[in-house]
């Protein structure tokens, strides 16, 4: 289950917003409260740059596999020449 505000946020929001939780943890000096909401709200970016980059790999193999179909409808059309 997302929320809107996480289905609103894009790739590089998401993981600048991540890579600055990481650098918060790193960093310590946060309470046992404070360093489970800041893991729950990383893993959470975690699944929505997951979700983009799953989009984007899925958008690529499609353009690939529609390139290749395409360049061996052009081979057999040659082939029956």
């Amino acid at each position: 289950m997302t929320s809107k505000v996480e289905e609103a946020l894009g790739y590089e929001q998401a993981r600048d917003e991540l890579i600055e939780v990481v650098r918060r943890l790193e960093a310590g000096g946060t309470t046992l409260e404070e360093s489970l909401a800041l893991w729950e709200r990383g893993e959470e970016l975690a699944k929505v740059c997951r979700r983009w980059l799953d989009g984007a790999r899925a958008r690529l193999d499609a353009a690939l596999a529609e390139e290749a179909e395409a360049e061996a409808a052009g081979e057999s059309a040659g082939d029956e020449s």
